[in-house]
């Protein structure tokens, strides 16, 4: 197993325009709409002091190139797709029909972070065989054991497609992830369907799903699920092992969410109120709170990302 480390701290020494750039969207938009001259002009004016990074792309379109030969025999045929040489056989498997299916748009959203110890274990088990994450995002790292399966060109990723229609064959890989996947499809059953597919007899599964978080899209959110509805998905398939709440899913963190979330879509008097505001205040009738400032004034698009629930109203149309 090889990898490559996308994302390093920038210095004057290591600095290179396109680097920073891929590495900082935000200033990438400054660029584009002409409110700064370049990323070299940031960099140089505040961007050494704001703990920026650089993502450096070498070796990996020679890297890609030796994990495509090796998944090649493992792809479906049935299946249309395109490969782009430049970037060592990156495979594009989103013809018009399954976009249209999935709805998928285009985003400039960026899911990205770091494997935890748990999953960097699953990785060096399987240093020799094939992992397929799915719905990777944009990794830090670049592994040569890794199939990266997005529906977002990100420059990490190894094959476009989506979840409910995978491009590959019965058990195909040693492990499969799905990590803050599952949430985002619009078929979340016929996905974890195709990954039981794919993985080997024996293969490990390693899937997190979401069950307090509010709404978050890349670029959309469908589905939650408790403990239970996990299970489901999986339990007619695979051998469910263990089902737990892993760290980075402690509910400390959806509690923090909801409040930072809430506070910040308030402003002057209604937010000072909520700062204010005592945890033993929340815990009596919530209609009670419903003339508070904090409640009135929380704008529409923090009550759908918070909301306790929702509702829909729908006519059949005529035949």
């Amino acid at each position: 197993m090889q990898s490559i480390t996308m994302d390093a701290p920038v210095t004057a020494e290591n600095f290179e325009e396109a680097a920073y750039l891929a590495a900082n969207p935000d200033v990438m938009t400054a660029v584009k709409a002409g409110e700064i001259p370049s990323g070299r002009a940031h960099f140089d004016a505040s961007g050494w002091r704001e703990n920026r990074r650089i993502r450096s792309r070498s070796n990996l379109a020679k890297m890609r190139q030796a994990k495509m030969e090796r998944l090649r025999p493992w792809l479906r045929q049935d299946m249309f797709s395109t490969s782009d040489k430049e970037r060592g056989g990156m495979l594009n498997y989103l013809t018009p029909a399954l976009r249209a299916e999935s709805r998928i748009i285009d985003t400039e959203n960026i899911s990205g972070y770091a494997y935890d110890s748990q999953i960097l274990q699953l990785v060096d088990e399987f240093a020799d065989g094939l992992i397929l994450d799915c719905g990777a995002g944009r990794r830090p790292v670049y592994y040569s054991n890794v199939v990266n399966y997005e529906i977002v060109d990100y420059d990490t990723t190894d094959v476009l497609g989506v979840g409910e229609h995978l491009p590959f064959r019965d058990n195909t890989f040693d492990s499969v992830l799905s990590l803050a996947v599952l949430e985002h499809v619009r078929d979340p059953m016929q996905c974890a369907n195709e990954i039981a597919r794919v993985l080997k007899p024996g293969g490990k599964l390693l899937c997190q799903m979401p069950f307090l978080q509010p709404l978050h899209g890349y670029p959309h959110h469908y589905f939650n699920a408790t403990h239970q509805g996990l299970r489901r998905l999986f339990e007619d398939s695979l051998q469910i092992e263990r089902v737990c709440v892993p760290y980075g899913l402690h509910p400390i963190f959806a509690l923090q969410w909801i409040i930072q979330s809430w506070a910040n879509g308030l402003s002057g008097d209604a937010k000072q109120q909520f700062l204010d505001a005592r945890m033993s205040e929340f815990m009596i009738n919530p209609v009670s709170l419903m003339n508070k400032l904090f409640v009135t004034q929380l704008p529409e698009a923090q009550q759908f990302e918070l909301a306790c629930g929702n509702m829909i109203e729908a006519r059949k149309p005529p035949s």
